[in-house]
This record gives structure tokens, sequence and C-alpha cells, in this order.
């Protein structure tokens, strides 16, 4: 169901996305909502810094008491 959706910027920055959204070929409906679902998608996918680093150093050869004491070394 699509509901209306009112949005409070400046003109100029509404002018310009009306354009891109001519070159594109989509309504400026179409091309917030797709923003919109991008943005979503982002915030709940596993996109984060610490998501992305995950298995980084897999091939590392250290074991945890090693790094756990690196860490209190640097930070301790």
């Amino acid at each position: 169901m699509n509901t209306k959706l009112t949005l409070r910027m400046e003109e100029s920055l509404i002018e310009q996305v009306k354009e891109e959204a001519k070159k594109r070929g989509v309504s400026l409906s179409r091309l917030v909502s797709d923003y919109f679902e991008l943005f979503v998608k982002d915030a709940v996918s596993k996109t984060s810094v610490t998501s992305k680093l995950n298995g980084l150093m897999k091939d590392v050869d250290i074991t945890e008491a090693e790094y756990k004491q690196h860490l209190e070394d640097k930070y301790l």
C-alpha cells in the first residue's frame, strides 16, 4: 500500500534531485523510495565496519591468550 509522505528540504536540492530523477527516467517518489530501501537494507544487513573486518586476520597465527595479552599491554 502506498502512503503519502511530506518532506521538507532546500528548494535547490529538490530541483537537483528532480533533474537526476528525470535523467534516470524515474519519478521523484521512486527515486526517494529506492534510496530509502537501500538505506534500510544497509542498516539491517551486516555491512557495518566491524562485520567487514570479520575474518580479516584468519590467516594470522596467534592464540586468543596472546591477543588478549597484546591488548592488555597496549591499553593498560
